[in-house]
């Protein structure tokens, strides 16, 4: 008999007919009983001070039903951390950035809503602002918080070992600089909120979000409501990528619009408010010095990056230390300094992303490449001698329980044909190899953990409540499976309520790709709990011990004589008729260090378990043009185990075209003064279907020891390692190692012109 029914193999997703008909409810397709439409006032300044706003006209026109302005909140301070609160929903005093909201409206219609914008009287006095991190770390510059000299925002130090002891010791030492600009997330689904109040002044909102329960905590604080007063409402979300995880300025603009109208409102943001009034990933500078000893080992590494975080603080700490900490996951090193630097420019709010951090990512790869080449050394053997293995400790002590680091590098260049394809390609055609690591959740504090609740009915089937949140990477079908699987069920057995605060229980959201490990582990501890419980009834009624049972095909069985049997309903009523209900409960915490704190601590167990990922992209750069055309990709990942094998292969693919295809080739914001030049499809090139090469799906799997039945987090990993391999690959291609990101067609064929002309000058003659 197999192992598993479901578990492990391809299944149809349960959202899958909703979203491919069109059926799929999202937050801009809500109407409600005489909804409101809201609309932010949003400063034309990149740095000014409010002197005066007058919304008495905006007030008086027929059809607004509220106006609200800063002087309606309470001037509260939004950050992830009690030391980073430094955004105002509305502000007060000065605006930071060019598109923060001011003020808003809410009424009859859209229309109405945007004659009462330019009804609104701001009076500014414009100050000097900063734009680059050079700029605003420069002496004198125009400080934008009072809490943050020189504009610095966080300093994540780290500093493990002796570097000097190991630079010494190093055979060759390298140090190169790395730059990328910003990029959007550019989710599918621009931001929608929609919120009402009932008679009790109990709020309920819809939103696209990483996690209800990490936006009803805020929202409680700001409108000054207990929390059991805030429902946040599950709705189909079109994508977050890191970018939905915290509080939004919509979230509570819309509540405030909706508590003073007495009217539920929405709010839509379009394409434009969407990139410029949300989250962005941020910009780049890092500086990298790395020694090695003869055979390519790294012994050393001293690493600077400042990173551009706009104007507030959003995840500031978090995201200044992540690019290091998924390098020293990904490979060794006993010698190890970062000093990571958040700075603030008048610049729309930075926070994280699923490709976070290319200049630092890239960097590293690119400088293995460059030395390895001065060694002798291919780039897949730099890889290898470096990568992290299971057992390790990293540099800032978070133990390794398992990684498939190795194993995805040699299977990556086995199907690549690496061996047969590195320095043998023709001219102008380029392959290159990138590696990766993430951390499987971190510490979270009070949200760190998850709790599922499983009830049964009488006709067997059972209904699976858990906070876990689906932005469509398929979390929904695979809380499904699992209770499905421990229970013996089909997926059509199995009910799902989930991301709804009212309903479901805590849970960290889809945050810091824990929801597989953490999340999933709860619901299959609570399906655990039932089947226990159920067992025990069948057991009594056979005369047998618990142990001797096993769930399947809707019935629990003798296991050594499966022609005995009793079906699950039959032992649901029987507990029914003995008045005993079954339901089941079930929490998981992962083992991580609660002292761990980002800025203060940066030391401990960082997560329970990390994925490690490989990407392999062969290319072919046009010498005339700079174009680049990708031959084809290898992708693997160490997953743990592989719960949906076909929904992986979905994340893997959504990860290179993200950090490859995108990230590499196409995806940056363009500034003039603060403004961006570039917010909608016109000018920010994502890729599309038509522009994606050949993919080569490998799953790798190691079975985490803790992880629900082995699984740990899919997809990240491929993501960062794409814009890894990319970028080896067009440099292999072109013969010039690129320091700046992404590598468009015009960067390329500059590098190509200025290799000739060294090639040239070299010549006698």
């Amino acid at each position: 008999m197999e192992k598993f029914t479901l578990i492990g193999k391809n299944m149809k997703r349960i959202d899958t007919a909703a979203k491919a008909t069109g059926e799929a409810i999202f937050s801009a397709d809500l109407t409600l009983p005489r909804m409101l439409i809201g609309k932010a006032l949003r400063s034309p300044y990149p740095h000014a001070r409010i002197v005066a706003i007058d919304t008495s006209k905006a007030e008086r026109l027929p059809g607004v039903k509220a106006v609200i302005t800063a002087q309606d909140m309470c001037g509260d301070k939004w950050g992830v951390f009690r030391y980073t609160q430094d955004q105002q929903f509305l502000p007060t005093e000065k605006v930071r950035y060019m598109g923060e909201e001011v003020a808003a409206v809410a009424a009859i219609d859209e229309d109405t809503a945007l004659q009462a914008l330019k009804l609104i009287d701001v009076q500014y006095e414009a100050l000097p602002s900063v734009f680059t991190i050079d700029d605003a770390i420069a002496a004198g510059a125009p400080q934008l918080h009072d809490a943050y000299p020189n504009n610095i925002n966080v300093h994540v130090k780290i500093d493990v070992g002796d570097i000097e002891k190991g630079f010494n010791e190093s055979y060759l030492v390298r140090e190169d600089t790395f730059s990328a600009p910003e990029d959007a997330y550019f989710q599918g689904e621009p931001y929608a909120v929609v919120a009402q109040f009932d008679q009790a002044g109990n709020l309920e909102i819809w939103m696209p979000n990483a996690g209800p329960h990490m936006k009803a905590k805020p929202l409680s604080n700001v409108l000054k409501i207990p929390l059991n007063k805030v429902r946040v409402r599950k709705i189909t979300i079109g994508g977050a990528f890191g970018g939905r995880s915290e509080i939004s300025p919509a979230d509570v603009i819309c509540a405030f619009l909706a508590r003073k109208a007495h009217r539920p409102v929405k709010i839509v943001y379009t394409r434009e408010e969407n990139t410029v009034a949300t989250r962005q990933a941020h910009a780049l500078v890092t500086k990298i010095k790395t020694g090695v000893d003869r055979e390519g080992k790294v012994l050393a590494r001293d690493i600077t990056c400042h990173m551009d975080g706009g104007a507030y603080s959003s995840t500031g700490p978090i995201a200044t230390s992540v690019p290091f900490l998924c390098m020293e996951q990904a490979y060794r090193m006993d010698n190890v300094r970062y000093n990571g630097y958040r700075i603030l420019t008048n610049k729309p709010i930075r926070g994280m992303y699923r490709v976070h951090g290319r200049a630092f990512a890239c960097g590293i790869d690119i400088q293995l490449d460059m030395i390895g080449a001065a060694l002798g050394i291919d780039p897949l053997t730099m890889r290898l001698r470096n990568a992290r293995q299971t057992g390790d400790y990293t540099p800032t002590k978070s133990y390794v329980a398992s990684c498939g680091m190795t194993e995805s590098i040699v299977k990556a260049g086995e199907k690549s044909g690496w061996k047969e394809k590195f320095g043998k390609l023709p001219p102008y055609h380029g392959i290159g190899i990138g590696c990766n690591s993430v951390q499987t959740g971190f510490p979270m504090g009070i949200r760190g953990g998850s709790q599922a609740f499983i009830k049964l009915n009488e006709d067997g089937g059972i209904t699976v409540i858990t906070g876990i949140v689906d932005n469509g990477q398929g979390n929904d079908n695979m809380v499904v499976q699992i209770a499905a699987e421990e229970l013996g069920l089909t997926p059509d057995d199995v009910q799902l309520i989930s991301a709804d605060t009212e309903v479901t229980p805590s849970d960290p959201g889809s945050y810091a790709m824990c929801e597989t490990f953490i999340g999933g582990n709860a619901v299959r501890l609570a399906a655990q709990d039932v089947k226990k419980k159920l067992f025990r009834i069948v057991a009594g009624e056979f005369g047998i011990g618990v142990d001797n049972l096993t769930a399947r095909d809707r019935k629990i069985f003798v296991t050594e004589n499966p022609e005995k049997s009793m079906s699950i309903a039959k032992a649901v009523r029987i507990a029914l008729s003995r008045n005993e209900s079954i339901s089941g409960e079930g929490s998981y915490w992962p083992n991580v260090d609660p002292k761990r704190e980002w800025v203060k601590n940066p030391y401990g167990q960082l997560s329970e378990t990390f994925s490690f990922g490989t990407v392999i992209a062969e290319v072919k750069v046009d010498p005339e043009t700079g174009q680049v055309e990708v031959l084809e990709v290898t992708a693997a990942q160490d997953v743990g185990f592989a719960l949906n094998p076909q929904v992986i292969e979905g994340q893997f693919e959504g990860g290179v075209a993200m950090g490859g295809q995108g990230g590499m080739l196409s995806e940056f914001l363009q500034w003039h003064e603060g403004r961006v030049l570039n917010p909608t499809q016109f000018g920010y090139l994502v890729p599309l279907a038509i522009d994606m090469p050949k993919i080569n799906n490998i799953i790798v799997e190691t079975i985490d020891p803790n992880g629900p039945y082995g699984a740990k987090e899919a997809g990240m990993s491929v993501a960062m390692s794409a814009a890894q391999a990319y970028c080896g690959a067009i440099s292999n291609a072109v013969g010039v190692y690129f320091h700046d990101y992404p590598i468009t067609p015009d960067k390329i064929v500059k590098a190509i012109e200025e290799k000739k002309q060294k090639e040239n000058a070299e010549v006698p003659g």
